[in-house]
């Protein structure tokens, strides 16, 4: 369990349970598109209300509980919490553009970013419908991107903030590449500094202090996901060498080193 999913969980939880349904409290912190501007708050108080009864937050907070933490070792606690409210911002604008008169309170669109984030950079992973059908992320991102485009513009009114799910999706995809480009933007300036002369040609410098730092991790620490994917990438360093590790692979090991 990683910090900020944890306090996520915690405080999704302690409000469902201290703010009733339908109270004052809960009708001041759900958001009203048509109320966005003289109601700002509500663009983040919403992500922690939820429908009555526990259908609603027990499916949310399984989705945050299973991609929140290795979504979070992956990106840091900073970007990773800016994703998740974010998102929930994002999907509010977007209901409030097309349905401003929808009441809407959840943590959905902000778990559908982090679901989409996941699938950007593991789209391979499986995950179980239902606890029992196997389908690769990428395709299950696909599915509620589809599903929830389809629904907003057909209209279906089935009391789902779908508009507020296309936005989360969108929102959680895209940070995340963004998140993506500016790292390896940063590392690639990093290394054409850092380029020495071999021959006639520049050549960046060698790896062997990464190495060495990944080399320390111990991954006795690790969720058993996170320390699989370092066993993996060590043993292909080993065999292969850094150069051939992707940046978001770098920037992967690099963070579990830091721990």
């Amino acid at each position: 369990m990683t910090p900020w999913v944890r306090n996520l969980l915690i405080a999704n939880v302690a409000a469902h349970l201290l703010v009733p349904a339908g109270s004052g409290i809960w009708l001041q912190g759900a958001f009203l598109g048509s109320e966005m501007l003289t109601h700002p708050w509500t663009l983040l108080t919403y992500q922690f209300l939820h429908a009555p009864g526990f259908g609603h937050i027990f499916f949310n907070m399984l989705a945050l509980y299973f991609f929140g933490p290795r979504l979070e070792e992956r990106l840091g606690a900073g970007n990773f919490l800016a994703l998740y409210l974010g998102a929930g911002v994002f999907g509010a604008v977007l209901s409030a553009v097309f349905t401003p008169q929808a009441l809407m309170v959840g943590a959905s669109a902000a778990v559908y970013g982090v679901v989409a984030a996941f699938a950007v950079v593991w789209p391979f992973e499986k995950v179980y419908l239902w606890f029992v059908l196997p389908v690769p992320i990428w395709a299950l991102a696909i599915f509620m991107v589809v599903f929830s485009l389809q629904s907003s513009v057909v209209g279906v009114n089935d009391g789902i903030a779908h508009f507020a799910h296309l936005g989360g999706l969108i929102f959680g995809g895209a940070y995340l590449k963004i998140w993506e480009y500016r790292t390896g933007s940063a590392l690639r300036s990093f290394q054409k500094k850092m380029q020495m002369p071999s021959g006639d040609a520049p050549r960046p410098i060698r790896d062997r202090g990464a190495v060495a730092r990944w080399e320390e991790i111990d991954v006795s620490d690790l969720h058993e996901i996170n320390r699989v994917e370092v066993e993996q990438l060590m043993a292909r360093v080993r065999a292969e060498g850094a150069s051939t590790l992707t940046t978001s692979e770098r920037q992967f090991l690099d963070r579990m080193a830091g721990r």
